[in-house]
């Protein structure tokens, strides 16, 4: 089966939480990348429960005439954090808490957030044989499961654009490929 993991669009900046909305520019990502899957044969939709991700399969599942499948499994690892500023403002304004939030990678938590990830993923795989499976989630998602297919320590080590698409082939033996990364062209011209 192929699992495509798409990053949410930009959220707006919210200092009284972790669950914004999409901002302007994020709505329109959405709407891009919907465009460039509607183009391929696509049969199951899943999204995080929380309202960037789930915003931002909108406009795709509309295109496509599937309902979206919400999994808790597959929501931030900052879901609970309070508030929320995107990544590159963050490392823009203050980089020294960007390199902190980043270095999480290496604390225990984000060895217990792969896991999630790994077990609702690899849920997904198990009950999607032969089909293509689009999900709909977060760079913190993105980063720990690809870590786990390439077979490294839980870590962020790369930086998923919004809505950026991301492909894995999953075989029913257990073997777990990694196709492509960050795919943006949706997001040019």
């Amino acid at each position: 089966m192929e699992l495509i993991l798409i990053r949410h669009g930009l959220p707006v900046r919210s200092e009284e939480s972790s669950d914004p909305p999409l901002a302007p520019e994020g709505h329109d990502q959405a709407r891009r990348v919907a465009a460039r899957l509607a183009r391929e044969r696509i049969d199951a939709v899943v999204s995080s429960t929380m309202r960037r991700a789930v915003q931002t399969a909108e406009p795709f599942a509309a295109l496509a005439g599937q309902a979206i499948a919400t999994h808790d499994g597959v929501v931030e690892f900052d879901r609970n954090a309070g508030s929320y500023v995107p990544m590159e403002e963050l490392k823009r304004d203050d980089y020294p808490a960007w390199q902190r939030f980043v270095a999480r990678g290496a604390d225990g938590d984000i060895a217990r957030f792969q896991q999630t990830v790994v077990e609702a993923l690899e849920g997904v795989v198990k009950a999607n044989p032969g089909r293509r499976v689009a999900v709909f989630c977060h760079g913190g998602v993105i980063n720990v499961w690809t870590a786990h297919v390439l077979g490294m320590p839980p870590r962020l080590f790369f930086e998923p654009r919004y809505t950026s698409v991301h492909r894995y082939l999953c075989a029913g033996s257990g073997e777990r490929n990694l196709v492509s990364l960050n795919e943006t062209a949706h997001l040019e011209g």
